[in-house]
């Protein structure tokens, strides 16, 4: 059924006027291609360490930082969505781990389906993996993301900072006007995972 919507649709687009067709490529992008083009695959280590490379690195820190993080990190748990073969998931749990032991953070996996239904409540379109979400420990409704893909350690620890600040009371426009960029790093799909797409 599906396979004849999606062809019926593709035949009424080829139908359209080129005028039409013109209008659409001059609209802005709309959510899924926004999204699509923040998406930066990547399939060798070094490739993915290239990527890195070109995004800054967070200098200035608030002069509250270490003390919120270590008073606070404790109340606080970072999920993480996660695939096997996925570099940037590697790189960034080997990453959060290494803030977990300076700061006594929380840390624990998700499935895929959690992590789509989290971006889904908070209009996300899904980008895939690895996201980094940030909640408290005793209320699993308040999620924040704070990655996307992997980053630089020191823009982790302050994308961290400034989500417990956003939970506990800062506003979340400012919050997120001050977060350093997601890197938006995402693993290739594995064969896998690109046969279960072609099935469905």
């Amino acid at each position: 059924m599906r396979a004849l919507h999606l062809g019926t649709s593709i035949a009424l687009l080829g139908l359209l006027p080129l005028p039409a067709h013109a209008q659409a490529e001059r609209r802005s992008p709309d959510r899924i291609q926004a999204a699509r083009a923040a998406i930066h695959p990547v399939s060798s280590a070094g490739e993915m360490q290239r990527w890195l490379a070109r995004v800054p690195r967070t200098l200035d820190y608030p002069p509250d930082f270490e003390a919120a993080l270590k008073g606070q990190g404790s109340e606080f748990v970072i999920e993480m969505s996660t695939v096997p073969g996925c570099l940037p998931c590697g790189d960034l749990w080997t990453k959060l781990l290494a803030l977990k032991t300076r700061y006594g953070l929380t840390l624990r996996p998700i499935d895929i389906d959690e992590a789509m239904l989290r971006s889904g409540r908070l209009g996300l379109p899904w980008i895939g993996h690895p996201v980094a979400w940030l909640r408290p420990v005793s209320d699993e409704a308040r999620i924040l993301p704070v990655a996307i893909g992997t980053d630089h350690p020191a823009n982790l620890a302050r994308n961290i900072y400034l989500g417990l600040k956003m939970q506990t009371g800062v506003r979340a426009a400012v919050g997120v006007r001050a977060m350093a960029k997601f890197t938006g790093i995402v693993g290739a799909p594995t064969p896998s995972q690109t046969s279960n797409k072609a099935k469905d």
